[in-house]
């Protein structure tokens, strides 16, 4: 048997205007701070790779990272994932030409199937990256969802999943909708069945509140990588104490005054990957 692959941890910044906000279940934004500063962060402090999600861009059609990407990506040099308003291939092409590595659709694939073959035709399988945002229902069933998990679909997840890797994208990333924001933990089944299909990587996202559930996904999950924002994001707060600039925003007095911030579960990347390495599960090491 080969060697176990590497499995990677990538923080996504979700992006609303000129600020990275957090939610709970993808909702109720709060403002956490500046995209360059965060994402220079993690980029020092071992992250794989970014991610970066445009979550109004469904309100203006369009994906508007384009100058955040190109200015990211002269400072940073992992890979650079954006997601949030990609619905052709111009689209594509402007955010690649913007200075990233791959693209990141969910409702133009739901949409137009087709667009997923089209796209992993002309700029190559490892480039897309196509999102699920999953909800289980009362039945126990899972159905697909988009805009940030608030228009219903109707269409069932595993067989999506399997079509969406037919269809030529290099990978997926599951978002349990019901778990993110939480802290309570990935939905590890989800993230199990899809992945014991899949033949391409699989992204874990949502949930995560400790070291134990990511290592937990990686291991029980069989995820490949995973994707996580307020364990970092909150931790990263604590520790700079940088938001000054946004006072203005109105919206981040939770910082300070709401409890579930205080003491939602946090730990660095650095942590984690100690954590993973001494139970030998294989990550890239920051040196």
């Amino acid at each position: 048997m080969g060697e176990k692959p590497i499995r990677r941890i990538i923080p996504r910044l979700d992006i609303k205007g000129p600020n990275v906000v957090k939610g709970i279940h993808l909702e109720g934004l709060r403002v956490l701070g500046s995209p360059s500063e965060i994402a220079k962060h993690y980029y020092e402090n071992g992250a794989d790779e970014l991610f970066f999600m445009d979550v109004v861009a469904s309100l203006y059609g369009r994906n508007s990272l384009c100058d955040t990407i190109s200015k990211t990506a002269k400072e940073i040099f992992i890979p650079l994932a954006v997601g949030g308003g990609i619905r052709n291939v111009s689209d594509i092409r402007n955010v690649l030409n913007s200075g990233a590595d791959k693209v990141c659709f969910n409702t133009a694939a739901i949409k137009n199937p087709n667009f997923i073959k089209k796209a992993s035709e002309m700029y190559g399988s490892s480039t897309i990256v196509v999102a699920i945002e999953a909800i289980k229902q009362a039945n126990g069933e899972y159905l697909a969802y988009t805009d940030n998990g608030r228009d219903y679909t109707g269409v069932e997840v595993f067989s999506w999943a399997k079509k969406i890797e037919e269809l030529g994208a290099g990978e997926i990333i599951i978002t349990s909708v019901d778990q993110e924001g939480t802290g309570d933990g990935f939905d590890i089944d989800l993230v199990k069945k899809i992945s014991k299909q899949a033949s391409i990587p699989v992204i874990a996202h949502g949930g995560a509140g400790s070291i134990r559930d990511v290592i937990s996904v990686i291991c029980d999950g069989n995820a490949d990588a995973v994707c996580l924002a307020s364990c970092l994001h909150y931790e990263y707060i604590k520790l700079n104490n940088s938001n000054s600039i946004f006072e203005k925003e109105g919206n981040i007095d939770f910082l300070s005054t709401n409890k579930q911030f205080q003491m939602f579960p946090t730990f660095t990347i650095q942590q984690l990957k100690d954590k993973m390495a001494k139970l030998q599960v294989p990550a890239r090491q920051f040196i």
